[in-house]
């Protein structure tokens, strides 16, 4: 498989897919759903321009250091002692993936809203809480080092995710009042078809190409565990 990609007989969403399959996960078990990185970083402009590499995120930073910021709260939470000697050290209290992560991104639709529903003792989630808005998201992931979610394989094909075609009612929020409906897109997607044909368009761009293998080694390969995750700001406890 891997000489293929490099041949680039197979796609980068192809590869992406196998990768995860040949590691365990699965769309079966919610709690090793397939795990696809976060790869442009402007949700604001009206055009997406995949020929300028700024548009991008860097590929080599776990998604929690993405923003050099945050790095320095990172590094002080791995070399906080604990007192009885018991945790072993790390960067993310949190995980790039996990069941209540892919439930958030697909509440709008089943069998998602009832398993969210059944998490969350029989009603949503707070308004606020909810997946509302790609750059909102995005945001979010840049201001605060604790939420490290990574996306999953529906925001390169499934369109149907991104709208609120059952109508739930999910909510209003706080500060702005308005209602919780279909997810907000970035400005350059003028449609949930629109945003996953350039989204998908961006996974197969020249840039992620040549990049796509540092965020591999981060989650797939050798930059995981040991020395060498350690020095990528990438242990997850």
């Amino acid at each position: 498989v891997f000489q293929k990609w490099v041949n680039r007989e197979i796609s980068n969403f192809d590869y992406l897919i196998q990768l995860n399959t040949m590691a365990g996960r699965t769309y079966n078990d919610l709690a090793q759903y397939p795990v696809f990185p976060w790869i442009l970083r402007d949700y604001t402009s009206e055009e997406l321009d995949l020929n300028n590499p700024a548009v991008f995120r860097d590929l080599s930073k776990p998604i929690g250091v993405v923003n050099e910021k945050n790095a320095k709260t990172v590094k002080e939470k791995y070399n906080f002692e604990d007192p009885l000697g018991m945790i072993d050290k790390f960067h993310y209290g949190t995980h790039y993936s996990n069941a209540a992560g892919v439930m958030h991104y697909l509440i709008r639709v089943e069998p998602f809203t009832t398993l969210h529903i059944q998490l969350q003792s029989g009603r949503f989630d707070c308004a606020d809480r909810q997946f509302h808005s790609i750059p909102a998201t995005w945001q979010a992931l840049m201001d605060n080092p604790n939420d490290v979610k990574e996306l999953i394989p529906e925001f390169f094909y499934f369109p149907e995710f991104l709208e609120n075609q059952n109508g739930f009612n999910l909510g209003q929020l706080q500060m702005s009042r308005e209602m919780v409906n279909d997810v907000v897109l970035p400005k350059w997607a003028h449609s949930p078809e629109d945003f996953i044909y350039k989204h998908r368009k961006a996974l197969e761009s020249e840039y992620v190409s040549a990049h796509l293998h540092e965020w591999i080694d981060l989650i797939f390969g050798y930059k995981q565990r040991g020395p060498a995750a350690v020095e990528a700001l990438n242990v997850f406890y």
